[in-house]
C-alpha cells in the first residue's frame, strides 16, 4: 500500500455529552482528536494503508495530543510543524436529535491557517499514492497557498489527487467566497467528492446529472456523489457506479464523510488504481468501492468521535 498524504486542519472536536440539544445547551464536552485532513489518513491508515499528515499545530497541549494520538494510529508526522505564533484550532460540536451536528470553530487564527508554501518540501511526495484536502484550510491565509504547492508537487510526483469541498459556511465571510474557491480548486482533483446538501451550493444544480458537466472538467476524472442514508453514486466520463447505505441508528456522524472518502481512496490503492487509470474502471468495480465505503462510514456512526470510531479491516469483515 502506498502512502496517502493529506494537507490541511487536524485540530480538536469537542464532542457534547449528550445529544438532542443546541451547542449553547450542552452542559459538558469531551476532547477527540479530529479535522477532515487527518480523519481521512486515519481512515486509511485503521484500514492497513500509510498516512502522513501536512499540517501545523500549535505549541500547546493539545497540539501535543493530536500529534500523540495520530501517531498512535500509525499515523506519520513528521511533516507536522509547530509554532507558537497561534494555538491548535478547536471545533466545538453539538449533536442533533438526527446525528447532525452544529459547530462552533475557535480558529481565528488557528496554527494550521499560517503554514506557509516553502514549510512544503517536493520529496515529501515520492512515491506517494495521493494528495487528499478539503476547503476548510483554503481560506485567504498562507495554508491556501501550501495547498497549492502541494498539489503542484504530488503531481509532478505522479499521486492521485482527492478534494472533498466539505463546506463549513461558518468559517468564511462570505458564501460567494467559498463557492468561488471550491470551484477553483475542484479541477486540480482526480477525484471529487460531493455530497447532495453541497451539490446546489456548488453548481448551481439540484441534480447530479445536471451537475456532472460542471464537475468532471480539469484534471477532475472521477466524481463520487454521496447521499447519506440514500447511498452513493460514482461518474467517470463513460460509467457509473451506485451502492445502496445500511439502515443503522446514528449515534454521531462526525467524521462520517471523512471515512467514506478515506476508505474509498483505500480501495483505490490497494487495487493500483492511478490517475491515469481512472477512467478505465467499471460500473461494477465502482459500486463494489461504494459498498466498502459506505459499510465502512455506516459503522462509524454508531460509536462517537472521528478516527476513533473507524473500523479496522479486521472489524469491516466481521
Amino acid at each position: 500500500m502506498k502512502r496517502l498524504l493529506a494537507i490541511g486542519e487536524a485540530l480538536i472536536d469537542w464532542i457534547p455529552a449528550e445529544s438532542g440539544c443546541a451547542l449553547k445547551d450542552v452542559s459538558a464536552f469531551q476532547p477527540k482528536v479530529g479535522g477532515a485532513p487527518a480523519n481521512v489518513v486515519g481512515a486509511y491508515v485503521k484500514l492497513g494503508g500509510s498516512g502522513a499528515m501536512i499540517t501545523q499545530l500549535g505549541d500547546d497541549p493539545f497540539g501535543d495530543k493530536i500529534v500523540e494520538e495520530l501517531e498512535g494510529c500509525g499515523i506519520d508526522c513528521s511533516r507536522v510543524k509547530r509554532t507558537d505564533k497561534a494555538n491548535t484550532s478547536l471545533a466545538f460540536v453539538a449533536l442533533k436529535e438526527d446525528g447532525n451536528r452544529e459547530f462552533s470553530f475557535y480558529r481565528k487564527p488557528g496554527a494550521d491557517m499560517l503554514l506557509e508554501p516553502e514549510d512544503v518540501k517536493p520529496e515529501w511526495f515520492d512515491g506517494a499514492f495521493a494528495l487528499h484536502f478539503c476547503s476548510v484550510s483554503l481560506g485567504d491565509c498562507p495554508m491556501k497557498e501550501a495547498h497549492r504547492k502541494a498539489v503542484e508537487y504530488a503531481k509532478n510526483a505522479g499521486a492521485l489527487i482527492s478534494f472533498d469541498p466539505n463546506l463549513r459556511l461558518a468559517l468564511w465571510d462570505s458564501e460567494d467566497a467559498l463557492r468561488k474557491v471550491v470551484r477553483e480548486f475542484a479541477p486540480m482533483a482526480h477525484v471529487l467528492k460531493v455530497s447532495d446538501e453541497e451539490l446546489e451550493f456548488i453548481t448551481g444544480k439540484t441534480e447530479i446529472q445536471d451537475a456532472l458537466p460542471q464537475l468532471l472538467t480539469g484534471e477532475t476524472r472521477l466524481v463520487i456523489y454521496t447521499k447519506g442514508a440514500d447511498g452513493a453514486e460514482c461518474y467517470t466520463r463513460t460509467a457509473r457506479g451506485e451502492a445502496a447505505s445500511r439502515k443503522v441508528t446514528a449515534v454521531d456522524t462526525t467524521g462520517a464523510g471523512d471515512g467514506f472518502i478515506g476508505s474509498f481512496l483505500y480501495c483505490l490503492s490497494r487495487d493500483g488504481i492511478t490517475a491515469g487509470s481512472l477512467d478505465s474502471l467499471t460500473g461494477e468495480k465502482m459500486s463494489e468501492y461504494l459498498a466498502f465505503a459506505n459499510r465502512f462510514s455506516g459503522i462509524s456512526v454508531t460509536k462517537r468521535g472521528a478516527i476513533a470510531s473507524y473500523p479496522t479491516l479486521e472489524e469491516m469483515e466481521k
